[in-house]
């Protein structure tokens, strides 16, 4: 049995524990996160949101971030301008980036999600509008959603992971993580970890001033 944290990530805090920067360093998860012994599952970016995962237990940390298992990840992107039938289709067919061609994603249009006002916000132009999108992948390039979406003419503007395999980040607002047990060894159906149940509420770290 192993333990995994789920943290909701805020916007500009690094998916590490220390900045190497000396000079005016950057938000950590250091800043949140005080139980030892845990690591990130993966890593998301710097200028994205969303749900990382921590483990403290290593074969569990590999199944969740070894690109080999092909964990599906799903993002919700609002991007540039109101995205096109077209352009969803050539994302899920795959998109070819500088280093290769993207493996078939899952896309579609989506509502705006009900989700935490960004800080800060996302530009807004009176005369271009944006539109949102659920994007599905199951590599982990570097930049990989925002460079799909720039390629099929779509910058993107904000970017929340909202699951990974079967967890979501469900009740959890920024700065706040959950820690649930996992069950091991694999689910006989899936061959992926089980999730366990949470073993305490939310909890949420407030970043020293």
């Amino acid at each position: 049995m192993a333990e995994l944290i789920l943290f909701n990530k805020p916007f500009q805090v690094l998916s590490q524990f220390t900045d190497e920067r000396q000079n005016n360093p950057r938000a950590t998860l250091a800043d949140w996160i005080k139980k030892p012994g845990f690591y990130p599952a993966g890593r998301l970016d710097y200028d994205s949101e969303g749900l990382l995962l921590l483990t403290n237990h290593g074969p569990l940390q590999h199944r969740i971030a070894a690109p080999d298992n092909k964990m599906p990840k799903t993002y919700w992107v609002q991007v540039d301008g109101e995205i096109s039938q077209q352009a969803i289709e050539q994302l899920c067919q795959g998109v070819k980036l500088k280093d290769g061609l993207t493996r078939p994603a899952t896309a579609r249009r989506m509502n705006e999600p009900t989700v935490w006002p960004r800080v800060p916000p996302v530009r807004h132009r009176e005369t271009i509008p944006t539109s949102w999108l659920e994007l599905t992948i199951t590599e982990g390039r570097n930049r990989q959603v925002r460079r799909m979406t720039a390629a099929v003419g779509y910058p993107t503007l904000r970017l929340i992971r909202y699951r990974i395999g079967d967890w979501t980040l469900d009740n959890l607002e920024p700065g706040q993580y959950r820690l649930e047990t996992v069950h091991l060894p694999d689910s006989p159906a899936t061959g992926k970890p089980k999730p366990g149940r949470p073993k305490s509420r939310p909890v949420r770290h407030r970043r020293p001033r």
